[in-house]
């Protein structure tokens, strides 16, 4: 077993460094310490005591609030060498007594269990289990102040009394300053290290489309996925009718697509969520019951067809795209609908006030004509700098207009109708509509009636929700929603302050059905060996019926796309293989890229890499600064480097690897036997050397034999 946290994460996990915080969390928990660690989806939360969990004594307990997240988790650990289990209540009472003795007899490191599940058996599972630290994921849910509030949770706060010789770590990647709070309090953590990681997810584009009607909005969608074939995507909906009727007409044009949501039966939610893992199907149309028992990997985009609820519930939905730091895409739609609807919800809620004003904050966010990652960050204490430059506000910079006009007609017509109707009747006085309801209530009478003719109905919708925005008007849900008229918007009325508005961005246009069949298209060499990758990759996942992100994820099929490994110790070189997963599943990815290379002659890029980095190198940069110009981990230049300085392309590397190293390199050498693989040389010197060290090493050692031949 490896010593220290960064030999665990490399031959476990595969990676030479921790990300942000990771290891400063690390050594609190093992030293004994509380943490609280907030860390956005895809984040790498679970390496934070995954890792602690195989430095301790004992078995590391994590509580997890979903079956199919703990049978994920345990998935990715065994592919990874690590010893995990789960209990829950879909296995028996023999299943479950024979997991609690493996973790008696110290064969099992991490075992995830539902909140329920150890308070009522919680003698029973720490006498066999004897925790070195409690995990508990999610822990957002034990806040009444979250956006997904579970009462099981609450129960969790006798833990800390119960266990106070062992270190309990909190984990969530969804939660404002108050819920923060409240899980401290709640679970009466002792003086804990608290870890805030950055929330800014640059990988993910940010997209709002205001005022899209239902049948536009589809076909959008429709071409948006269909030129984005074979990607995986989630489409969330407000109601269950919603996700049946977009999957239905999604079918319809041909698209691969599911619903999910909580009015379905067991069985047929299982059925859909495992599809959607396995890459069977590419599209889940659900609503927010989808998706927390989801790490899949690659999904590439997501898609909210309403306006959500509140920041915190949206942040982590959009984080379910891209967990694999590869670019992905989301849109948000939004109407006035949706604000009406979800007024209603938030008014009729047993928490109303702070309902409301997370729903305000959701609404700025979507109205925003500044950079749309400067607010959502802000939402998390986070500031932001510069304009991120991947939302559509920064792609299209918003322009304005003096819209006092236009707003005093839209304030007039609701002052003279009483401040007692909602938009629609508003907008249709406002376009002069002799609807019979108007004509009833007379107010075709109004001066303001037809006042607004030239501007289409949608538009003024529009428009009515930016001055909802600036606080010109307010909604009084509990009046029927009629518009009522603040303060500011009785200044801009009588002429005491003018107002600015946005112009109005053009809506899509979708020229033309989406075709039933989707035509052939050339498919470059990277893209044809990636796809065989997959296939590779999805045999293996056939054979240990787990999803085929959980043996490798993209990012690291890309990875090796790129690099096109050959040797088993240039495939370890990869960031995301470790040493059971290269020795378990290597050979064959090796192999296959070996064979593609043989078929098409391709082994000229492996040249060009290696010239590639020995030119940034003769213009002076670093090792690091190299792998940070090509997007390549710093592993693999350094077995770059190790390939130029035996083909004399370099002519001293004594500042990367000493003559002390070399030595030590060279004697382990000498008492193992003569060996080109590092893994033998890593092993007798008790994992101290790093590999790219004994690279370096072995590449002058190599060099100087070759001097005496």
């Amino acid at each position: 077993m490896p010593s220290s946290a960064s030999q665990i994460l490399k031959k476990y996990f595969g990676y030479d460094s921790f990300r942000d915080k990771q290891e400063e969390i690390i050594r609190q928990v093992v030293s004994g310490r509380d943490v609280l660690v907030l860390m956005p989806t895809g984040g790498g939360k679970s390496v934070c005591y995954q890792i602690p969990a195989l430095m301790l004594d004992g078995v590391c307990i994590v509580i997890s609030p979903l079956i199919s997240l703990m049978k994920d988790q345990v998935d990715a650990l065994k592919a990874n060498g690590i010893a995990a289990a789960f209990l829950n209540s879909s296995q028996s009472p023999e299943e479950q007594q024979a997991i609690l003795e493996a973790c008696y007899k110290n064969e099992i490191g991490l075992l995830y269990v539902s909140p329920e599940k150890l308070v009522s058996d919680l003698q029973m599972i720490t006498q066999m289990a004897r925790p070195s630290m409690f995990a508990i994921d999610e822990a957002h849910c034990i806040s009444s102040w979250g956006h997904d509030f579970r009462p099981e949770y609450t129960q969790l706060g006798m833990l800390r009394k119960k266990f106070s010789h062992v270190p309990f770590i909190a984990l969530t990647a969804t939660a404002d300053k108050v819920t923060r709070k409240d899980i401290l309090k709640q679970l009466k953590l002792n003086s804990p290290g608290v870890f805030i990681s950055s929330f800014d997810r640059k990988n993910l584009s940010l997209d709002v489309r205001t005022g899209v009607k239902t049948k536009e909005k589809l076909q959008e969608i429709a071409a948006f996925i269909d030129k984005r074939e074979d990607q995986s995507g989630i489409i969330y909906c407000l109601s269950r009718n919603n996700c049946q009727d977009v999957a239905e007409a999604l079918k319809n044009y041909g698209i691969n697509a599911g619903y999910y949501h909580a009015g379905m039966n067991g069985d047929a939610r299982a059925k859909v969520q495992e599809d959607f893992i396995n890459d069977k199907l590419q599209v889940v149309c659900a609503t927010i019951a989808f998706g927390m028992g989801i790490d899949k990997s690659n999904v590439r985009w997501v898609i909210h067809y309403n306006l959500p609820k509140n920041m915190e519930g949206y942040y982590q939905e959009i984080g379910r795209a891209g967990r694999d730091g590869l670019p992905s895409e989301t849109i948000l739609y939004y109407n006035y609908a949706d604000l009406t609807m979800l007024n209603k919800f938030a008014a009729q809620s047993a928490q109303s006030e702070i309902n409301l004003e997370k729903l305000k904050r959701i609404q700025h966010y979507a109205e925003a004509d500044f950079c749309r990652r400067k607010i959502l960050l802000n939402y998390f204490s986070e500031s932001l700098d510069d304009n991120c430059g991947n939302c559509d506000v920064c792609k299209n910079p918003r322009k304005h207009f003096d819209g006092t006009v236009l707003v005093q007609k839209a304030l007039s017509a609701i002052y003279r109708m009483g401040e007692k109707e909602g938009a629609n009747m508003v907008i249709d006085v406002l376009r002069g509509s002799r609807k019979a309801e108007i004509l009833q209530a007379g107010y075709d009478t109004l001066k303001t009636h037809g006042a607004g003719a030239e501007i289409g109905a949608i538009d003024w919708q529009r428009y009515l929700m930016q001055m909802l925005n600036l606080g010109i008007i307010e909604m009084a849900y509990d009046e029927g929603f009629a518009l009522k008229i603040t303060p500011s918007g009785q200044d801009v009325l009588f002429g005491r302050k003018t107002v600015e508005l946005t112009v109005l961005q053009p809506l899509v246009k979708v020229e033309k059905q989406i075709p039933q069949k989707r035509t052939a298209r050339s498919v470059k060499p990277d893209e044809e060996l990636f796809s065989r990758l997959k296939q590779i990759r999805l045999r293996f996942a056939a054979q240990e019926d787990v999803p085929a992100y959980i043996i490798f994820s993209d990012a690291v099929l890309q990875e090796m796309v790129k690099e096109k490994p050959l040797t088993q110790e240039e495939m370890l070189l990869i960031s995301g293989v470790g040493e059971h997963k290269m020795y378990k599943y290597g050979q064959a990815f090796l192999d296959t890229i070996s064979s593609f290379l043989d078929g098409s002659n391709s082994k000229k890029p492996k040249a060009d890499t290696y010239q590639d980095t020995l030119e940034l190198l003769k213009a002076g940069m670093s090792p690091a600064q190299v792998s940070e110009k090509r997007g390549l981990h710093e592993t693999t230049i350094y077995s770059h480097i190790a390939h130029l300085y035996i083909n004399k392309k370099i002519g001293s590397i004594t500042s990367l690897v000493s003559d002390d190293e070399v030595r030590i390199v060279q004697r382990a050498i000498e008492v193992i036997g003569e060996t080109k693989a590092l893994k033998p040389v890593f092993d007798h010197l008790q994992e101290q050397v790093p590999y790219h060290k004994i690279r370096l090493a072995m590449a002058v050692l190599e060099r100087r034999k070759m001097v005496v031949d």
